[in-house]
């Protein structure tokens, strides 16, 4: 742990916003100096393919308070999360974007209701946006289906602006696209006071979006397994070995009874069926040998899950 600790850290992740730096943390710096915060903020350029970090290299040298991670190529957001928060020394973590459309005016409030009020996590909402209606719709409708799966209340799940006890970005593991629900994996960590600040969104000044409709479709699978991940992550059976032992009684259970209605109708002169022309004898096979495969799969998981290694594996190029 350096001796340097900051009153706040700011982890900007960026991909091909070499118009925005400059802007950006001018606008950072004259919000901490007005309200005499001590800081830091660490940029991570996510395999920037224009000028970045060039930029970064640039405002390093006029700004001792910066430093610069660079990956060789794009990882994705929450690597960059990931490495930002393994490097952020400060009291309060604050992540936001490099587009100028998060505003570091909202720094000294987000900060008060860590220090003051006793958040570990608040997230902004954006709650007036400047986005097309083709991504507020859908972004509505899959922050009400974050709600109801999480029990979390809050409106905007997938803003970048969001402030953290340094504990609890310390505390927790974001990897695959899991940016998104950093609040879900704050609660499961033990983290479970997770406050709400309506934010001002701007509008983008440079360049374009970098996220398409894809990111819709990948929310939808990130929130079924962080969910599965959040029940059931550390001890895989009791979800896949549960379902795998109830299928396996219901499947046996059907095959039992096929074989002693036959056995029944023989032994008192009935007419009767063959047990194996009947669809039933084989759908009770299969739910028979599913169950298995599901019980086999959780005893497998459980195994990997026992021995994994750190899966946080990324190339870092440079850093300042």
């Amino acid at each position: 742990m350096s001796q340097f600790e900051p009153n706040i850290s700011v982890i900007v992740p960026l991909y091909n916003e070499e118009e925005s730096l400059e802007e950006l943390i001018s606008w950072i710096k004259r919000v901490m100096d007005e309200h005499n915060f001590t800081y830091e903020v660490i940029f991570i350029d996510d395999g920037s393919t224009d000028n970045s970090w060039k930029v970064i290299e640039k405002i390093k040298i006029q700004n001792p308070n910066i430093k610069g991670i660079r990956f060789r190529h794009n990882y994705g957001k929450s690597a960059a999360l990931y490495c930002g928060f393994e490097t952020a020394q400060g009291e309060v973590v604050i992540t936001m974007d490099a587009d100028l459309q998060d505003s570091p005016d909202e720094i000294p409030e987000l900060y008060r209701m860590i220090t003051e009020e006793g958040y570990d996590l608040v997230s902004g909402w954006k709650k007036c946006r400047h986005d097309p209606i083709g991504k507020r719709w859908p972004s509505k409708f899959f922050n009400r289906t974050a709600r109801f799966v999480s029990g979390i209340k809050l409106h905007d799940f997938n803003c970048g602006l969001k402030a953290y006890r340094r504990k609890v970005v310390k505390s927790i593991e974001v990897y695959g696209e899991m940016h998104r629900y950093i609040p879900i994996l704050a609660k499961k960590t033990g983290f479970g006071k997770i406050g709400e600040k309506v934010v001002q969104h701007q509008a983008r000044k440079f360049g374009k979006s970098k996220y398409g409709w894809e990111r819709m479709i990948k929310g939808y699978l990130d929130l079924i397994t962080v969910t599965f991940m959040s029940r059931f992550g550390k001890s895989p059976m009791y979800f896949f070995g549960g379902l795998g032992t109830l299928m396996f009684l219901v499947g046996g259970i059907t095959t039992i009874y096929l074989i002693a209605e036959k056995l029944y109708k023989q032994a008192h002169a009935m007419p009767l069926r063959i047990v194996t022309d009947q669809p039933l004898f084989y759908i009770a096979i299969v739910t028979v040998i599913v169950g298995v495969q599901l019980f086999l799969a959780g005893f497998i998981g459980e195994l990997i899950n026992r021995n994994s290694t750190d899966r946080n594996k990324y190339l870092i190029d440079e850093t300042l």
